[in-house]
């Protein structure tokens, strides 16, 4: 056993470690989706156009190469398909958008209109691309406890740096923004946002970009398949992983020829994007343990790409909530509506 001053000797003598690896990262996937947004690469077929696969088709592929670069490029088409149907403002050539809905309780946004111009006042948590979006549509809460979606210039809010405290999806740059007065117009009727058929169909197509994250997360384990020396419990494990991915790819793209065929069923559009955000995420999370208990710490340790994305689909998945969301899936198909139904399996 080595002497204690010698232990400490080495470490001294050792490279230092680097600092600031996240905020580079942070910064990089910022400069690519503002490459993507210039280049063209964002401007996708919208929800229910006869090509929604093709929509959630580049989303996935984008979450392959980085889950917070999906997420900000997923809100910022989101945004331009919730204006294109709500008519709202038209989008400023190389804007940056992003949609800021969360409402968790104790942090209220409030509109006021004083003399014709609506203002908000307050704070909103979980605003992705907080540093990097040039607007963003915000929903907050009007007279008569009603809720309304605004257009906003983000050049007039706060982000408040230190109110993300996870590793996973850091590089989104999702912080809580403050609005002081903020100038706001209305993109919308009061309620107008979350009636829309397009409400649900944006739902599921957040599904498609935790698909292409799971697949980023097989990676490892289908390169380690494939060599001679796999072992018998290594490629169980990738057959499952391979069985799990091959049925929530087969679910979204059913979904997304459901959603074209019936654009404007709101509540063909609410029970679809359930099932879908359902079935992918449990997806993802027997993706995340068969990988994990296959590849071991290894991995983890020394594959920066892969443990990004692992700690990025652990958060990212967090959006689907579970029981919570299966209960309401199952109201959504209580008996009397599901025997109606069944045809559907």
């Amino acid at each position: 056993m080595r002497a204690p001053e010698t232990v400490g000797r080495n470490v001294c003598e050792q490279e230092p470690p680097t600092f600031g690896e996240a905020e580079r990262h942070t910064g990089r996937i910022a400069a690519r989706l503002t490459e993507e947004i210039a280049s063209g690469g964002l401007d996708l077929p919208l929800p229910g156009g006869g090509s929604t696969w093709l929509r959630w088709e580049r989303l996935r592929d984008l979450a392959q190469e980085d889950l917070s670069l999906a997420r900000l490029a997923e809100g910022h088409t989101d945004a331009i398909a919730i204006l294109s149907e709500l008519g709202g403002p038209p989008a400023e050539p190389g804007s940056v958008w992003g949609v800021w809905a969360a409402h968790p309780p104790g942090m209220p946004l409030i509109a006021d209109k004083t003399g014709g111009n609506w203002r908000l006042h307050g704070a909103k948590p979980f605003c992705s691309g907080a540093r990097v979006c040039t607007h963003a549509l915000v929903s907050a809460d009007i007279a008569a406890g009603e809720r309304r979606l605004f257009a906003v210039r983000t050049d007039e809010t706060e982000p408040r740096t230190g109110t993300w405290a996870s590793a996973g999806m850091a590089a989104s740059d999702t912080l809580t923004v403050h609005f002081d007065g903020v100038d706001a117009e209305p993109a919308g009727r009061p309620g107008g946002y979350v009636g829309r058929p397009g409400f649900h169909h944006g739902g599921a197509g957040v599904a498609a970009c935790w698909f292409g994250g799971a697949l980023a997360v097989a990676r490892p384990l289908a390169a380690r398949a494939d060599r001679v020396e796999a072992d018998a419990h290594l490629l169980s494990a990738f057959g499952a992983v391979d069985r799990e991915l091959y049925a929530a790819g087969s679910v979204l793209r059913r979904a997304s020829r459901e959603i074209d065929d019936h654009p404007r069923d709101g509540s063909r559009a609410a029970v679809l994007a359930a099932r879908v955000r359902a079935v992918v995420a449990d997806t993802c999370t027997r993706v995340l343990r068969r990988t994990g208990e296959a590849l071991g710490a290894g991995p983890l340790a020394g594959d920066a790409a892969y443990a990004r994305a692992t700690a990025d689909l652990c958060v990212y998945i967090r959006q689907h909530h579970a029981e919570r969301d299966l209960s309401e899936l199952g109201t959504l198909v209580a008996p009397g509506t599901w025997m109606g139904a069944a045809n559907d399996y």
